[in-house]
């Protein structure tokens, strides 16, 4: 009997041990040194210019390492971002997934889908270091699947409206509030150029989308997992409306992205980390740089509010990892650490989701002064508070496309809208229909 109880516990003292080597708390040989791999990609996120894409990973190994002398991070080089999902479902399937991996959006689903992903709800819960509302809790939000937090949030950028002070000046058009609506918006667009009655070359608006609208109206188009439309609602109606009554303006359409540049437009949404681009960078905006540029939350809708569409890039533990309690300890240096979220300002061009960073006084003067770029900390808080998350699935982007045809029909055709909305209801779940086959 005592040798039973003696063996029973040897088994499970092995269990607990086997346990913990699994999860990275023991090392698999005494004095080794741990080598944690990271899956990175070369270029910027945002599908902009950079050449800096892994300085801010460099400087946080470098960070890490110094702290943990005990282990060694490495990263392979020169994977673009189209080339990025493919490889990391390659190592997948080889049994040789990083450590720690960097989640586009559009990518975050799948991997939680087939459980590439190590929930991080039991590190938060025994990590005393760690809060998780330092983040902003949109962003947080990002790396969430099922009410379970499986990723940090490492940059992010919301959409917000640029606009034109100068040209909103000149036409008497009073400067829009954060909490701005639908009504004022249309009415601005309305007064834009108008000089005596007569248009005189000026645009309201150029680029604001059904996604805008969409989001703005509080419209939940697919389900979950992207196998069921609903296109029939009255916020989408609304939507509609909103976007006829722009596109039916003297000049409701611009021919050219650019016209934004030479001062004739008033309002351009974008996101922000393109704001930051053509504002650093752009030769476009240094040539026509004669009228002050400004940025606002986007409107409300009817029957929603001040909502901005959020894209945010993730960090992530891999649940085939081997080394879990430093992977966690490195995406913490990545996402949570003031000096590297710093360096997004220098080296990326998005936002940083550490509200610490992205509200500190002096990063705002430092950000201005340095680049030209104005951190509106009272806009981005009250745009951070209110963004949402895109909901991303397989076939996101054919589907998408689908709905972008639905609209420009509908706007082009002058038939009933919520007739069309019943039609085009019938044929893109059709088309879901046929994706899933």
């Amino acid at each position: 009997m005592v040798k039973r109880r003696y063996r029973l516990l040897l088994s499970a003292v092995l269990v607990f041990l086997a346990v913990l080597v699994v999860y990275g708390f023991l090392p698999l040989s005494p004095g080794s040194q741990n080598v944690l791999t990271v899956g990175a990609f070369a270029g910027s996120y945002w599908s902009l210019q950079n050449g800096n894409s892994y300085k801010i990973l460099d400087d946080a190994i470098d960070l890490f390492e110094k702290e943990n002398p005990g282990v060694r991070v490495q990263y392979v080089s020169g994977i673009t971002r189209d080339q990025y999902q493919e490889w990391l479902s390659g190592k997948k399937a080889e049994g040789k997934m990083p450590d720690v991996f960097l989640v586009p959006s559009d990518s975050f689903q799948s991997f939680a889908e087939i459980g590439a992903m190590q929930s991080l709800d039991g590190f938060m819960k025994h990590d005393n270091d760690f809060s998780e509302d330092v983040f902003y809790e949109k962003a947080l939000q990002s790396g969430r699947y099922r009410n379970m937090l499986y990723a940090l949030p490492y940059e992010c950028s919301p959409v917000i409206m640029v606009m034109n002070r100068t040209l909103l000046q000149d036409n008497g058009i009073p400067e829009p509030r954060k909490d701005w609506t639908w009504n004022e918006f249309y009415e601005a667009c309305r007064m834009t150029g108008v000089s005596e009655g007569e248009a005189s070359g000026q645009y309201g608006v150029i680029d604001y989308s059904w996604k805008d609208a969409f989001a703005a109206n509080r419209v939940k188009l697919f389900n979950d997992k992207g196998t069921a439309c609903d296109f029939t609602g009255d916020n989408i109606n609304e939507a509609l409306i909103l976007l006829e009554q722009l596109s039916k303006l003297p000049k409701g359409k611009v021919i050219s992205a650019g016209d934004f540049y030479k001062g004739v437009v008033a309002f351009e949404p974008m996101s922000f980390a393109t704001y930051r681009a053509r504002v650093q960078n752009d030769l476009s905006y240094q040539n026509y740089s004669d009228f002050e540029w400004g940025y606002t939350s986007m409107p409300a809708g009817t029957a929603g509010d001040n909502v901005s569409r959020l894209d945010t890039l993730t960090v992530a533990i891999s649940s085939d990892s081997h080394s879990k309690r430093d992977a966690w300890r490195f995406i913490k240096t990545l996402t949570a650490t003031e000096a590297i979220q710093k360096e997004i300002y220098d080296y990326s061009e998005g936002l940083s989701p550490l509200k610490s960073v992205t509200e500190d006084p002096a990063m705002e003067e430092y950000v201005l002064d340095r680049y030209g770029v104005v951190l509106d900390r009272d806009v981005i808080t009250y745009v951070m508070e209110r963004a949402e998350n895109e909901n991303r699935f397989p076939d996101y982007e054919e589907l998408e496309t689908e709905v972008t045809t639905a609209v420009d029909s509908i706007l082009e055709d002058k038939s009933n809208i919520r007739m069309e909305q019943i039609i085009w209801n019938r044929r893109i779940n059709n088309y879901i229909k046929k994706l899933s086959y």
